[in-house]
C-alpha cells in the first residue's frame, strides 16, 4: 500500500490548493516559483492534522515522523547547513496556517536546533554572542510556553527584572552577558517547570514543535475565532504546519523585521504602508513587545532593501491582485520575504480599494463587488466622535482601528468575556494583547494598549472586526496590581468609563458624545454597481416619519413593513388606546377611535409624502391587546399602595395637609382632587375619595385580567382581533386611505399596500376585504378621486403557507413574517428558547444555528418555497417579500433570490447590507445550491 503523502517542499506544493497547504503554505510554494526570495522549507499538509487529532494515542505516527526527517534532510542538502551540527547548524521555524488566515489564533515557534552545543558553534561562527543568546532565550521562552505550557509570566518577569538590573530600557540594550544570563535562567526555569531539561536534541524540539502547532488547532483561540467568523469544516479542516529556513533580522544593525501592506489597511489609500523594527524577530514587530518604526523611514536606513520591498510591492499585487500583506526579515542587508496573503482590512478600506483596483484595471466589476462582504458594510457605519465635543484628549496613541467607542475599562481578557456576557460595554485595555485574548476582543467595544504599532496584534485583529482600536499609547502606565491604569496624573481603575478613538488615536475619560455616520462617495459608487446589477430589491421596515426618512437615507426601495401599532405608543395617543380598550360599549370603543383616527392619518400622510412613488406596506394592528396596559401587577401595587394610604388618613380631617406630610409625591398628583374634597370632607356621604379611586383601580384590574391569554403570542393578535373588533381595524383602513387620497390631492403619488397579519384562512381575508371595499368607496366618494392600494398579508402561520393557492385568490401580494413562522415551525417560544435551551443545542451541534437569527433554509425556507410555488400558480404577477429580522441577513437574502422573491425588508441600518448582499446573490446565483 502507497505511504500517504503529508510533505511537499515550496518549489512543489499547488499553489491553489489551500485547503491542504493552508493559505500561508501555498503562498509561500507560489512566490517560490515565481522566483521571490522565500527562505528554503516545507508544508506539513492538513491531512497530517486531520489524522494526527483523529488518533487515540499522544505524539506525531511513526508515518509522520519518517517523513518529516526525511524532508529535513533533504532541506540540509539544499541549505548546506546541519540541522543539529555545531558547525554551519541550520535552525528552521513551525508556523502554522489554515485555509483561511487567522492571525496569531494559532501557534509559532521560532529558532528551533538551537542546543547548548549548537549555540556555541553559532558564537564561534558569527562572532556574535549577542546575536545567538538571543536566539537562545527566545526559543526557550517560546518553546516552554507553546509546546509544554510554561506561563509566559515565568519568563517575562526574568527578563524585565534583567532589563532593570542592566538599566536596559529596551531589548535590544541588553548586552550578551545579560542575555547569556537570561538565557541560563531560562533554562532553570524550564527545567523546574517541568522536571526535565531543556531537550539537546533537535528532532526532539523539530517533533514536538510540530505537534504543538497540529494541537493549537483545537485550542480555545482558534476555536472561538473559527466559532465568531464562522468558518466551518468545509471552509477549512485543520491547519497545515510550514517548516521554514530561518533567517535573522536580529544579526545587527544591517539587520530588521518588518510588516508591511501593499496599500493602507485603515483607509484603502495605493501607498506602501508597514512597520519594521531594526536588529529584532518578527514576533517583536506582531506582538507589540516594542513600538516599531514607520515603512517609511527605511527609505533613509536601508535606502536599497527598500527599493526591493516597493518592487515586491507592486510585483505581489499585479501576481494576486489583491491587497497584500507581507512579512519580511532583512538579514545583513539582504531581504527575505516569509509570508504573504490577502490583508485583513476594515469596510471603508476594502470599498475604497475595490473601487480603484477597478478603475486601475487590476480587478473586474464583478470582482470588485465580491472582494466586500455584506457584513461588512456595517463597519462603515460606525459612529464616530462629536467634532462639537468640548471633551479633553486624555492621551493620544496611534490610530489603528478606525471608529470610537465608550466603555468600562478591563484589564484582562477574561474579565472582558464575562462583563461582556452580562450585557456590560468595556473598553480592553492591555500593554499589548497575545492571540489568547482572543476571547475578550469579542467581548469589547474596543482595544487600548501601550505598547505596539499599526501591524501589532490588536491593531490586525481589531481591523479584521471593525472594533475601534488605539495602540502604542505609551503614556499610559498600567498597574495590574491595583487594576488601575495612569496617565500623568490622572488614574482609572477598573470600571471607570473611558472613550477610544480609533480614528485620530485620542484617548478620553467618561463616555463622550458621538455622531451618527455620513455615506461615504466610494460605498455610494460600490451600491450603486449594486444595485445595477441585484434582481432583488431592498425596502425597509419603518413605522415612523422619521424612521421613513432614515429608510432612504440607506437606500431602501420603499418601506416593506409598517407597524401602525408602533403609532399608539406616544404619549399623546397612549391614553387613548387604553380608554379604546378598556371600553364597555361599541360607542364607547368607537369614540376613542375617532381621536385616534387624526393621529394616524397625519402619521401616515408624513409617510407617505416621505415615501412618494414608492411601496409602502401598511400592516394592521398585529399584537395582543393587553400589551398597552399596564400589567396586572403594576395595578395592584398601586391599589395596595391606595389602600395603605386610606389606612394612614382614615378619621384625619385635614387630609391634604397630612398627605403632604405623608407621601408629598402622592399628594402632589393627585392635589386638586384631594382638595375639592376636602372643602366638603364634611358633607361627603358614602364611600371617600380613596375608596372611589381603589374601586377604580379594582375595575381596570379586573378587564386586564380577563384579556390576559395563557400564550398570547398564538391568541387573540392579528386578524383575529380586526374579525372580533371590527372598528379597530376600519378605524386603521380609514386612516390609511385617506392618507393616500390627501397626499394624492397634494399632488402626490401613492399606491398604499394594506397588509393583514396572522391569516391562516382564505375567510379571514374575505372578512377583512370587505372592511376595505366598503371604505374604500366611501373615502373615494369623500374625496371625490380614484385612490389605488393593494391588498395582501403576512404569511406566518404554516396553515397559511399550505392554502396558498387560495389565499393568492384574493391577495396581491404576500410578505413572510419570519419571527413568527419560524416559531410556528419550531414549536419554539422565542424568549424562552433563547434563555434556556438554544445556546445548549448550538454547542452540542443539534442546532447549527439559532434559527431566530440565521433562517432555517431546510425547514422554514421549505415551506416559504411551497408557498411562492403554490402562489404564483394562482397569480403569477405574485409580489412576494419577507420582513421578518432574516431580511436583512445576506445567506437569507441569498436564499430569497434563489427561490424568486421580489423584495426583502429590513431595518434601515441593515439596507446597505442587504443591497449588496443582493447583488452577490445575482453573482453567484450559479454556484449556490441548498
Amino acid at each position: 500500500m502507497k505511504e500517504k503523502r503529508f510533505i511537499y517542499f515550496f518549489n512543489e506544493g499547488d499553489s491553489k490548493n489551500k485547503k491542504l497547504l493552508g493559505g500561508k503554505g501555498a503562498n509561500l510554494c507560489e512566490m517560490t516559483q515565481i522566483g521571490l526570495p522565500v527562505p528554503p522549507g516545507f508544508v506539513i499538509t492538513t491531512e497530517a492534522c486531520k489524522a494526527y487529532l483523529g488518533q487515540k494515542k499522544k505524539g506525531l505516527a511513526a508515518e509522520l515522523v519518517e517523513q518529516v526527517r526525511g524532508a529535513m534532510e533533504e532541506l540540509e542538502k539544499r541549505t548546506g547547513k546541519g540541522f543539529g551540527r555545531r558547525e554551519d547548524c541550520l535552525l528552521v521555524s513551525v508556523r502554522s496556517g489554515s485555509a483561511v488566515s487567522m492571525p496569531g489564533m494559532m501557534d509559532t515557534i521560532l529558532n528551533l536546533g538551537l542546543t547548548d552545543q549548537t549555540a556555541a558553534g553559532l558564537v564561534d561562527q558569527t562572532g556574535d554572542e549577542r546575536f545567538v543568546y538571543d536566539l537562545y532565550r527566545r526559543l526557550i521562552q517560546l518553546f516552554g510556553t507553546v509546546c509544554v505550557g510554561i506561563s509566559h509570566e515565568k519568563f517575562n518577569g526574568i527578563f524585565e527584572k534583567a532589563k532593570k538590573k542592566f538599566y536596559a530600557k529596551a531589548d535590544v540594550d541588553l548586552d550578551a552577558g545579560a542575555l547569556r544570563e537570561i538565557t541560563k535562567q531560562f533554562l532553570q526555569v524550564y527545567e523546574q517547570e517541568t522536571g526535565s531539561p531543556f531537550p539537546q536534541d533537535p528532532y526532539e524540539q523539530l517533533e514536538l514543535a510540530v505537534e504543538a502547532v497540529l494541537r493549537s488547532w483545537m485550542g480555545k483561540r482558534a476555536v472561538d475565532y473559527r466559532k465568531q467568523f464562522g468558518i466551518t469544516a468545509d471552509i477549512a479542516d485543520g491547519t497545515a504546519v510550514n517548516v521554514c529556513t530561518m533567517v535573522f533580522g536580529n544579526r545587527g544593525a544591517e539587520s530588521a523585521t518588518g510588516v508591511a501592506f501593499t496599500r493602507d489597511p485603515a483607509t484603502g489609500e495605493n501607498r506602501f504602508f508597514g512597520e519594521y523594527l531594526i536588529n529584532a524577530q518578527g514576533e517583536d514587530v506582531v506582538a507589540g513587545i516594542r513600538t516599531p518604526k514607520p515603512i517609511k523611514t527605511l527609505r533613509r536606513e536601508m535606502p536599497e532593501v527598500y527599493c526591493e520591498l516597493e518592487n515586491l510591492r507592486h510585483t505581489l499585487e499585479q501576481h494576486y491582485r489583491e491587497v497584500q500583506d507581507l512579512e519580511f526579515t532583512v538579514e545583513q542587508g539582504k531581504l527575505h520575504v516569509l509570508q504573504t496573503r490577502d490583508a485583513k482590512m476594515n469596510a471603508s478600506a476594502f470599498i475604497k480599494t475595490s473601487i480603484d483596483m477597478f478603475n486601475e484595471g487590476l480587478i473586474s466589476e464583478r470582482e470588485a463587488l465580491l472582494r466586500v462582504k455584506p457584513e461588512m458594510l456595517a463597519q462603515v457605519l460606525h459612529r464616530q466622535i462629536d467634532p462639537q465635543s468640548t471633551n479633553a484628549v486624555l492621551a493620544q496613541g496611534l490610530p489603528a482601528s478606525p471608529g470610537a467607542a465608550s466603555g468600562k475599562v478591563v484589564f484582562d481578557a477574561d474579565r472582558a468575556e464575562s462583563k461582556g456576557k452580562l450585557g456590560e460595554k468595556v473598553i480592553l485595555v492591555r500593554e499589548e494583547t497575545k492571540p489568547e485574548d482572543i476571547h475578550g476582543f469579542f467581548a469589547a467595544q474596543g482595544i487600548l494598549t501601550s505598547r505596539g504599532g499599526k501591524t501589532s496584534h490588536a491593531a490586525v485583529v481589531a481591523r479584521s472586526m471593525g472594533k475601534a482600536c488605539v495602540s502604542g499609547c505609551e503614556a499610559i502606565e498600567i498597574d495590574h496590581a491595583s487594576r488601575e491604569a495612569r496617565v500623568g496624573g490622572v488614574a482609572f481603575k477598573e470600571g471607570d468609563v473611558i472613550t477610544i478613538d480609533g480614528t485620530t488615536g485620542n484617548v478620553y475619560a467618561g463616555e463622550v458624545p458621538m455622531i451618527e455616520p455620513e455615506f461615504v462617495d466610494d460605498m455610494l459608487v460600490l451600491l450603486e454597481w449594486a444595485d445595477d446589477i441585484s434582481e432583488l430589491r431592498v425596502r425597509a421596515n419603518a413605522d415612523t416619519p422619521e424612521q421613513a426618512a432614515r429608510a432612504l437615507k440607506f437606500g431602501a426601495v420603499g418601506i416593506g413593513l409598517c407597524r401602525t401599532e408602533r403609532m399608539f405608543n406616544q404619549p399623546d395617543r397612549l391614553p387613548i388606546v387604553r380608554e379604546m380598550i378598556l371600553a364597555d360599549t361599541t360607542q364607547e370603543r368607537q369614540a376613542a377611535l375617532d381621536r385616534l383616527l387624526p393621529f394616524q392619518r397625519n402619521d401616515l400622510k408624513e409617510i407617505f409624502h416621505i415615501m412618494d412613488g414608492r411601496p409602502v406596506a401598511v400592516r394592521l394592528l398585529d399584537p395582543p391587546i393587553h400589551e398597552f396596559l399596564p400589567s396586572a401587577d403594576e395595578i395592584q401595587r398601586e391599589i395596595n399602595h391606595l389602600k395603605e394610604l386610606q389606612r394612614t388618613v382614615e378619621g384625619l380631617a385635614d387630609l391634604p395637609d397630612t398627605l403632604l406630610l405623608l407621601d408629598p409625591k402622592l399628594y402632589a398628583k393627585y392635589a386638586d382632587t384631594l382638595e375639592s374634597v376636602a372643602k366638603n370632607l364634611e358633607k361627603v356621604k358614602g364611600k371617600n375619595l380613596a375608596e372611589q379611586m381603589i374601586e377604580a383601580k379594582e375595575t381596570v384590574l379586573k378587564k386586564v385580567r380577563n384579556l390576559a391569554e395563557t400564550n398570547p403570542m398564538l391568541g387573540h393578535r392579528g386578524v383575529r382581533l380586526g374579525i372580533t373588533y371590527p372598528e379597530i381595524y376600519a378605524m386603521q383602513i380609514r386612516a390609511i386611505l385617506e392618507a393616500a387620497a390627501e397626499h394624492i390631492t397634494a399632488g402626490g403619488d401613492i399606491v398604499p399596500e394594506i397588509m393583514i397579519p396572522q391569516v391562516c384562512t382564505l375567510a379571514e381575508l374575505q372578512w377583512v376585504h370587505r372592511y376595505v371595499e366598503q371604505i374604500h368607496k366611501e373615502v373615494e366618494k369623500q374625496y371625490g378621486m380614484t385612490v389605488r392600494y393593494k391588498f395582501g398579508t403576512m404569511i406566518e402561520v404554516v396553515r397559511a403557507c399550505m392554502r396558498a393557492g387560495r389565499i393568492a385568490g384574493l391577495a396581491e401580494f404576500i410578505s413572510f413574517g419570519t419571527n413568527d413562522l419560524t416559531q410556528a415551525t419550531f414549536s419554539f417560544s422565542r424568549e424562552d428558547a433563547e434563555n434556556k435551551f438554544l445556546p445548549l443545542y448550538e454547542d452540542r451541534g443539534i442546532l447549527q444555528h439559532n434559527p431566530f437569527e440565521v433562517l432555517d433554509i431546510k425547514g422554514v425556507g421549505r415551506l416559504m418555497r411551497i408557498t411562492i410555488e403554490w402562489a404564483r400558480k394562482t397569480r403569477p404577477e405574485m409580489s412576494v417579500g419577507i420582513c421578518g429580522e432574516h431580511g436583512g441577513h445576506p445567506d437569507a437574502i441569498m436564499f430569497c433570490h434563489h427561490i424568486g422573491m421580489s423584495y426583502v425588508s429590513c431595518s434601515s441600518p441593515r439596507v446597505p447590507i442587504a443591497r449588496l448582499a443582493a447583488a452577490h446573490a445575482k453573482l453567484n446565483e450559479q454556484e449556490y445550491s441548498i
